[in-house]
């Protein structure tokens, strides 16, 4: 599946010093993975991979030239692998693939480093600073066989600051070394912010992301796993709906997916089922009314087709429903979303009456479905490498970061890099030309 990687003109590219990956120190113990049977080539320490993909971007970036390190075992590892206890939590909305990675990690520890303890925190962060509430689970591999088989996730996920001195505590505790966090932004951020208390207490515990975001908004890594098996579901969403708006006298099909501020899912989405005649996107605004307004635009696509499929990204339109109130927020402090999709489904209803027109709005909202969902193969695979890659990071004594993949490769990006921005759709790049081309909509 090709991806839209642009970056916003405006998004500063992070320099070479921004991009060094903490470590927790000297790496003193041979890999065990330097066995004579083992296959995996380690990485060299000197190789790194370039930011930028053309010669007029390497041009500018200065000297030496921006670079992530790349991800992969490597021949020394910080930890003594055998007396290592890990933890690993999941945190967040659900996504496809979060048992996949969890899997992935528990595997990989067991098998090719030989860690023999590995806790599972419930409810994510949640679990980390309440311990005594949801006791961990201690995650051995016959446990984890069949994991990848489910959606949702095993280990149970929650929402909102936890206190981060409670759940380093935890770790203190229990004798965890790394960590592992699957995590969105606000997730990614906590482990940062865990990360930094570590180091505060002048502790050796590493602590690595692995990126899950569904509407694959965060920055420096092409790919978050969850993505392409929601693009799949959605296009089927998307089928079911212009059948039905085919099959009625100027039927509308109106779907609701997910993006609360990058409407990647619905330019793939709409892009994998070449029907849709209006997608609306959180990073290009539009109107309702007037001559150039969505309504008369369709209107006009009834007037000559007599059906109609739009798709609508869930952080759309906002500016279209704003009260001047102040807006709630969920327990991650994120703003919540007014309802696009049953706004434009009243607004198109009540324009149908308005101008007599005889019509009929089907409005499908697959959005629970979507995120909970199993992976597709292409999620699988992906879910497995930055699962093992994770581990292969944290045995090194990295810290700090998380498993991105950028031109191709496998990187280790710094958290605070990761997150600083969030990546959105460039209205002026060519996933949002192609969108427009297979719509036929109005710029």
């Amino acid at each position: 599946m090709t991806l839209d990687v642009a970056v916003h003109d405006s998004t500063r590219w992070p320099t070479a010093a921004e991009l060094v990956v903490k470590t927790l120190g000297e790496c003193r113990y041979v890999s065990p993975l330097a066995a004579p049977h083992a296959h995996e080539p380690f990485v060299d320490e000197m190789r790194r991979v370039l930011l930028c993909s053309d010669a007029v971007e390497l041009g500018g970036m200065g000297d030496p030239p921006s670079s992530f390190e790349p991800a992969g075992p490597r021949a020394r590892i910080f930890f003594e692998h055998e007396a290592l206890t890990c933890g690993i939590l999941t945190c967040g909305g659900l996504c496809p693939g979060l048992n996949n990675v969890v899997r992935a990690i528990v595997l990989r520890l067991a098998h090719a480093y030989r860690v023999r303890r590995i806790y599972g925190f419930r409810y994510g962060y949640d679990g980390l600073a309440h311990p005594e509430m949801h006791e961990p689970w201690v995650l051995l591999p016959d446990a984890v066989e069949h994991l990848h088989e489910r959606g949702g996730t095993a280990l149970g996920s929650s929402r909102g600051p936890q206190d981060v001195g409670r759940m380093v505590d935890t770790l203190v505790r229990l004798d965890v070394k790394l960590l592992f966090v699957i995590g969105g932004d606000g997730g990614l951020r906590g482990a940062s912010a865990l990360a930094g208390e570590i180091a505060r207490r002048g502790l050796s515990i590493g602590v690595v992301g692995v990126p899950k975001t569904i509407d694959n908004d965060l920055q420096w890594t092409w790919r978050s796993f969850g993505f392409d098996t929601a693009v799949d579901a959605a296009r089927a969403a998307i089928a079911a709906a212009h059948e039905e708006a085919r099959g009625a006298w100027n039927g509308v099909g109106l779907v609701k997916l997910m993006g609360r501020h990058s409407g990647f899912i619905a330019a793939h989405a709409t892009l994998a089922s070449g029907d849709v005649n209006f997608c609306l996107m959180p990073e290009v605004p539009f109107v309702l009314q007037g001559a150039d307004g969505f309504l008369a635009a369709l209107e006009a696509r009834l007037a000559a087709k007599h059906h109609a499929l739009v798709v609508v990204a869930e952080g759309a339109g906002q500016e279209l429903m704003a009260d001047g109130g102040t807006p709630a927020r969920d327990p991650s402090g994120n703003v919540k979303l007014k309802d696009i999709g049953t706004f434009l489904r009243d607004r198109i209803v009540a324009h149908f009456g308005a101008k007599r027109i005889d019509g009929v709005v089907r409005y499908i909202d697959p959005s629970y479905m979507i995120r909970s969902l199993p992976t597709n193969s292409f999620d699988a695979q992906l879910c497995l490498a930055l699962g093992q890659h994770a581990v292969h990071a944290g045995m090194a004594g990295r810290t700090d970061m998380l498993v991105g993949v950028w031109n191709q490769r496998f990187t280790h990006v710094p958290i605070p890099v990761a997150v600083a921005a969030r990546r959105r759709l460039d209205p002026r790049g060519e996933l949002w030309q192609r969108v427009l081309e297979s719509t036929w909509q109005a710029r």
